[in-house]
This record gives structure tokens, sequence and C-alpha cells, in this order.
């Protein structure tokens, strides 16, 4: 698992059927301090997260198990982050 923010929605008027009543929304990865790193990138909505939440996604083809339906996906959302403690260096 990797941590993100949700930074967009996007919305597609045609889609897949397996992507019905699915959110798409748009992911800007991070550190687990919260600063961007790479490429933002569309995933899948699996816990009913919302704009601006630090959140954790599942990226590859598991990405698509999040969901009760199989959609033809490579990055989930798979939980919304309340805090993280990192251990200090030495």
């Amino acid at each position: 698992m990797q941590p993100g923010r949700v930074i967009g929605r996007v919305v597609a008027t045609k889609k897949t059927s397996t992507l019905e009543g699915v959110r798409l929304l748009l992911v800007q990865p991070t550190d687990w301090e919260g600063k961007p790193q790479g490429d933002p990138f569309v995933a899948i909505d699996a816990v009913g997260s919302g704009s601006e939440e630090f959140i954790f996604y599942v990226s590859a083809r598991e990405a698509a198990v999040a969901v009760d339906a199989v959609p033809p996906v490579d990055a989930a959302i798979v939980g919304i982050i309340d805090g993280v403690e990192l251990e200090k260096e030495g």
C-alpha cells in the first residue's frame, strides 16, 4: 500500500459496465509525511474518500478486487489515513 492525497474527481459519462456506479478520483502520490511524489493518476474509490483526504491505495491488477465487480483498473483507494507515526532516525 502506498500513501496519496485525493486532489480531484474524474467524470466519465461513457465507461465499461463494471465501472458503473464506481467513483473515479484523481490521486497525487505522496510520501508518508504527505509530500507529493510523482505524477497524479486515476483510481477507483472503494472506501468513500473525499477531496483532500490523505489515503492509501493499492496499484497493479490486484486493485480490481477492492470492489464487488471486477473492473479493468490498476489503482484503488482502499483506506483513509487518520494519522501516521514515523520513528525518528538517529
